[in-house]
């Protein structure tokens, strides 16, 4: 063992080798030390979530997403495994690695969005609405120059109903996921990746004057996080047209 996470979410990870290869193990089980359960969460709640997740990351495999490699009940848990990545996470906010991304060169952020919303385009063909995504699912890889998916753990099959969304980050939480029996699909998917275009280029703030890329950009963004589901982009790869395009725009 090389390294451990044990102070935040609500699973225990490490980094280790084996075999002269380094893998993450995330463990569920062990209360890792910052955490306060509540709505219901105990080391058993965790330990039939990631059961659960593990089959999310072997049917969402992406070049973008962490490579799952397997899962097993171990040590009075369950652990499941994954290759070694040097990517760097970007959150918490104002953090020293939040800043080394924001201050990125625009078109390397601009290349690492485009990798958020590819993957998200396969989660939502494979079915699934993203729930929990924020900024801390994101990291970096800065010698592949490559945006990291690294946690999909409440991701859901679509349309889904219910309150889970709650657990994420109120920056990224559509309005639909605060309402209980409301319903979450594709569009609330949109919601989210609008949201992560202000996260990145805009340090979360959606005022018109904080955004850094051009006016065609920021509408496509804005339109995005609309309070109104039909007022949104109705798919991702909606949303993908609609950003591409504005791309070519010149203010």
């Amino acid at each position: 063992m090389f390294k451990v996470f044990d102070e935040q979410g609500i699973n225990v990870c490490f980094g280790v080798v084996r075999d002269g290869r380094r893998h993450f193990i995330k463990f569920a089980g062990a209360k890792p030390i910052n955490i306060v359960y509540c709505n219901g969460a105990d080391a058993a709640f965790a330990v039939d979530c990631l059961k659960k997740a593990a089959a999310i990351y072997r049917d969402l495999d992406h070049p973008s997403l962490i490579k799952f490699i397997g899962a097993e009940e171990i040590g009075g848990g369950f652990a499941a495994a994954f290759e070694w990545t040097d990517a760097v996470g970007i959150e918490p906010l104002d953090s020293p690695d939040y800043m080394r991304f924001m201050r990125m060169p625009v078109d390397k952020k601009m290349a690492a969005f485009d990798d958020i919303l590819d993957f998200h385009a396969h989660v939502a063909a494979k079915g699934y609405v993203a729930l929990d995504f924020y900024d801390g699912s994101i990291m970096y890889d800065y010698d592949a120059d490559k945006a990291v998916i690294c946690d999909i753990d409440f991701y859901q099959k679509a349309p889904y109903v219910g309150n889970i969304g709650t657990w994420g980050s109120a920056r990224f939480v559509s309005p639909e996921e605060c309402v209980s029996g409301a319903v979450m699909d594709e569009v609330t998917n949109v919601y989210t990746m609008g949201a992560t275009a202000f996260s990145i280029f805009a340090y979360g703030n959606r005022a018109p004057e904080a955004w850094s890329l051009n006016g065609a950009l920021y509408g496509v963004a804005k339109k995005a996080v609309s309070d109104g589901r039909a007022l949104r982009q109705q798919s991702i790869a909606q949303l993908i047209a609609e950003w591409n395009e504005a791309k070519r725009r010149r203010d």
